[in-house]
């Protein structure tokens, strides 16, 4: 009785879900780097025998979330995903600076792609392994997009949870998942080395190399080409948009997460679909 209730409302409850969780991304998204600066801060001092400095606690859940601007403290009804905003009118309720408009867009999307996974796998284990998989990946560009960091505490989980979620072919079989994450590592760690060995410069960081060794673990290696392909033409069109409008330096960096995780998005969702056709152009 209570599988049937589930499966026949699987797709409010992921929505429903996906809105709390999109809420939750927000905090992760804008404490996570904070929490890892502290950290590497505190292993500093302790390797020039300092003592580390006397902070307030920082986690996930404390403190409570507050406007940066008046310190005002968010109440339950002020943090009901999107309503709250658009209640609010996009302002804080005490001093009326405006709040900004990605924390209800991480929301719709957690929420929209959460109620797309639901619909196109159905109540099961591919399913629940598509909003893990989703939901870590919208932080990951989120956090990559503002700090050019990729938190292992992140992309570790995602790659083990992914190798777990195949033992009994969720996604795709459990050596193609294996392999995935062998040739999504070595892949990309071989064109930094490549491209270091040829011009002295780091083109991206080992985080890159871990999220697609994730993305390679969830898919299969069958995926790889797909995702590199997409990732590696939305990026090249967003980096000469921005050389060229909006005067980017070509020496400053650009990150590669979002658009790994983009990719990977597609991936999961068309995948398949978009190699047949790949292949198709090319007989």
């Amino acid at each position: 009785m209570m599988f049937e209730l589930l499966s026949s409302n699987w797709a409010l409850l992921a929505c429903l879900f996906g809105l709390c969780v999109g809420s939750f991304l927000n905090v992760v998204i804008h404490r996570l780097p904070k929490m890892m600066e502290r950290e590497w801060h505190a292993q500093c001092a302790e390797l020039h025998g300092e003592v580390a400095e006397e902070l307030p606690p920082l986690n996930l859940s404390k403190p409570r979330s507050r406007c940066p601007d008046c310190g005002h403290q968010i109440s339950a009804l002020e943090n009901i995903p999107i309503f709250s905003y658009l209640f609010l009118r996009g302002r804080c309720s005490s001093c009326g600076k405006s709040i900004s408009l990605r924390y209800p867009l991480i929301e719709l999307l957690s929420g929209t792609l959460a109620v797309y996974a639901a619909w196109h796998f159905g109540f099961g284990w591919s399913a629940f392994g598509a909003l893990i998989m989703v939901w870590s990946l919208i932080a990951l560009a989120a956090i990559d997009f503002d700090t050019q960091l990729l938190p292992d505490a992140i992309t570790l989980p995602l790659l083990w949870l992914g190798l777990a979620f195949n033992l009994n072919g969720a996604m795709t079989d459990l050596p193609s998942s294996v392999l995935g994450a062998i040739v999504g590592y070595l892949s990309l760690w071989s064109v930094f080395w490549l491209f270091k060995l040829a011009t002295g410069k780091e083109g991206m960081g080992y985080g890159d190399f871990k999220l697609l060794a994730a993305l390679g673990a969830w898919l299969g290696w069958q995926m790889l080409p797909v995702i590199i392909l997409l990732s590696s033409i939305v990026g090249a069109i967003v980096g000469i948009a921005l050389i060229a409008f909006a005067r980017h330096g070509r020496n400053n960096p650009i990150p590669f997460g979002p658009y790994l995780a983009a990719a990977g998005i597609i991936a999961l969702f068309w995948g398949p679909q978009l190699t047949r056709t790949y292949l198709g152009l090319l007989s």
